[in-house]
């Protein structure tokens, strides 16, 4: 299959892009410099140039491939909203031209969006639906509904920590501010848990979805239902030799800057029918034993 994936050059894309290539697919990367070029071209993946918000080249990639897996977000937190506002056009662009195609298309979003929708500690599942009002709920739900107008789509929403080598998602934050602030903290009893994922087991979701996803499918890319923040803030304190604290929610915002809501949330994910669904079962290192490792506290 020829896929086209944005976002290819990434974290996550980067591991997508080798695991699909092992699988036996053409991957076709989207490339805004030379520099990425360069490294899908490495990789032994095709060269598609443009950029998230040059939907033209998003339109010509996504008709030319067999499917397309959607990784690119903008991650400039100062201007969120706008990065919100700039996936769901990518997401609509992409759409419209698969329409009537059975193509599959698959999108990222993430579990975290789920704590603006459920009441305070609930499990959350795949069967959870938001509305267009949650950070990313309307680029979820234009995915989701192109799957009666002809395009087996599908919506991946991954854990906050997503680690794996050298970076650990959410949680590459919380080092670097445990080593500017010189403590490692967690609000209140730090008792609110965040999923967890390894990077190598979502490339292998994302593959999955796109070789069988059901259309109109949500996926929790989540190999931990849930890990205690306390429990990410002691390993972080131990590496760094730093204290480990609490503080109230009050004082998360001051402490965590824009992330201190993030770290108050309480995000338990399950991915039970995401395992019925494609047949997808996380091997890798959980958080805690990955963090353990050291790797993460040697920048």
């Amino acid at each position: 299959m020829r896929v086209f994936v944005t976002g290819a050059t990434g974290f996550i894309g980067t591991a997508v892009v080798r695991e699909l290539l092992e699988a036996g697919h053409r991957v076709v990367g989207l490339a805004r410099s030379d520099k990425s070029a360069a490294a899908l071209t490495a990789a032994g993946a095709d060269v598609h140039r443009g950029s998230l918000d040059d939907l033209d080249s998003l339109r010509d990639g996504a008709t030319a491939a067999d499917g397309v897996i959607h990784l690119a977000f903008g991650h400039d937190f100062s201007d969120y909203a706008g990065a919100v506002a700039a996936d769901l056009r990518a997401v609509e662009a992409m759409g419209a031209v698969l329409e009537g195609t059975g193509k599959p298309f698959v999108i990222t979003s993430g579990t975290m969006m789920l704590s603006f929708a459920l009441p305070p500690g609930q499990l959350g599942t795949e069967e959870d639906v938001v509305d267009d009002s949650v950070p990313r709920g309307a680029a979820e739900n234009a995915a989701i509904a192109l799957a009666d107008r002809g395009v087996r789509s599908s919506v991946v929403r991954l854990a906050p920590s997503v680690h794996g080598e050298t970076m650990a998602g959410f949680v590459s934050m919380l080092i670097a501010i445990a080593r500017d602030k010189g403590v490692s903290a967690c609000v209140g009893d730090g008792s609110n848990r965040w999923p967890a994922v390894h990077r190598l087991d979502a490339a292998r979701l994302f593959r999955l979805a796109l070789e069988s996803a059901p259309a109109g499918s949500l996926l929790h890319g989540v190999g931990e239902e849930g890990v205690p923040l306390r429990d990410i803030a002691g390993v972080i304190g131990r590496h760094l030799n730093l204290p480990v604290i609490s503080i109230s929610r009050e004082e998360a915002d001051a402490h965590f800057g824009f992330f201190g809501a993030a770290v108050s949330t309480d995000n338990p994910t399950s991915n039970a029918l995401t395992r019925k669904r494609v047949g997808w079962e996380p091997v890798h290192l959980g958080l805690i034993a990955d963090l353990e490792q050291g790797q993460y506290f040697n920048n």
